[in-house]
């Protein structure tokens, strides 16, 4: 007995001195967790909102404007996004972090939680969800390279129990709620059903990517499907390349435009509020046009039921977007395209 007794003793005592006691007890934790949660009888959240939602956040009751919450939306996003490239995370991973910053911050406001603190947080938590984990005191170093010294001071004196201790409140906030679907799956699938020249369906599916990469930055992940996303840039990446599409494989008599294999009640008003909203992140000193008076994202989504998806056609190449890359097609769509779009979809 004593022997099994010293025997097991010096077995914990290795394992406390790896990784994987922490993780497994961290593991344990969160089945517990989970467990308690879904024996609640618990319903997840739902987490899209209509845009009079959007004008009466938390943080707008506490005093923040419509453009000041705009404008810390866009900087945690965009900080997440840059933490993200530096540490070569995939896209999915920034996106997912981006998602639970958008969700966490109608719940709570900006004024109580600093947004370098909670964009810091959601990458490590995100890292965790996507299979694609960090390190925090990684993501902290990442993070400090990147930011003023007065901007640093917002993690306190132990910036890793800062974000350590926030990690339990995002967690209770978007009450273990790990599903999130991004556009990107859903371009490619939509590119395969395309008929037409393959080099500009290519350009134009590259360009719908840099726009959901763009699209981060807005609130377009609280008002709509991943997939009615992944349609309405698709179709301003079309505009804006000219290229249109006319023909596509599973086409019927009932099928007056590609995205209607996929969806049923979309209207082209609802596709460029969309598109809108995305093209005001490249127009200076304009407020999101989710503070507009375009139609409510749960009415027009009443309308809108799912058909069953066909089968998929030959696939095109897949098109991988490096941060430069990125940076570099978003600079020419601003610069040269975008604005001049913004205007034409007006006058149609």
């Amino acid at each position: 007995t004593t022997f099994y007794c010293l025997f097991s003793v010096s077995i914990i005592f290795k394992l406390v001195q790896t990784s994987y006691f922490y993780f497994l007890l961290s593991l344990v934790q969160l089945i517990t967790i989970i467990d308690k949660v879904a024996n609640s009888g618990v319903a997840m959240p739902c987490w899209y909102f209509d845009k009079r939602d959007l004008r009466h956040t938390p943080s707008i009751k506490a005093g923040l404007t419509m453009d000041q919450e705009t404008l810390y939306r866009r900087e945690g996003a965009r900080f997440i996004l840059q933490v993200g490239n530096k540490m070569g995370l995939r896209y999915e991973t920034m996106a997912t972090g981006v998602v639970f910053f958008h969700r966490f911050y109608m719940v709570h406001t900006f004024l109580e939680f600093p947004r370098h603190v909670t964009a810091c947080c959601c990458l490590f938590l995100a890292g965790k969800v996507e299979e694609t984990p960090k390190k925090c005191r990684d993501i902290m170093k990442t993070a400090k390279m990147l930011m003023k010294e007065e901007t640093w001071a917002e993690f306190g004196t132990d910036p890793r129990e800062e974000v350590m201790t926030l990690e339990r409140i995002i967690l209770q906030t978007i009450k273990f709620d790990f599903i999130v679907e991004h556009p990107y799956s859903y371009l490619l699938k939509y590119a395969k059903c395309l008929k037409g020249d393959k080099k500009k369906l290519q350009n134009m599916v590259q360009m719908a990517w840099t726009f959901v990469n763009d699209s981060l930055c807005t609130t377009l992940c609280l008002q709509w499907e991943a997939e009615i996303i992944a349609i309405a840039l698709m179709y301003l990446a079309g505009k804006l390349s000219k290229f249109e599409v006319t023909d596509w494989t599973g086409r019927t008599s009932r099928h007056s435009r590609w995205w209607d294999m996929y969806t049923q009640g979309i209207t082209t008003d609802l596709l460029e509020d969309i598109c809108h909203q995305v093209l005001d992140l490249y127009a200076p000193n304009k407020t999101d046009s989710a503070a507009a008076g375009t139609p409510d994202s749960k009415q027009a989504a009443a309308t809108t039921t799912r058909q069953q998806q066909p089968a998929a056609a030959a696939p095109v190449t897949t098109p991988v977007v490096a941060a430069q890359q990125q940076s570099q097609q978003t600079a020419v769509a601003a610069a040269a395209a975008i604005l001049a779009a913004q205007q034409k979809l007006q006058q149609q």
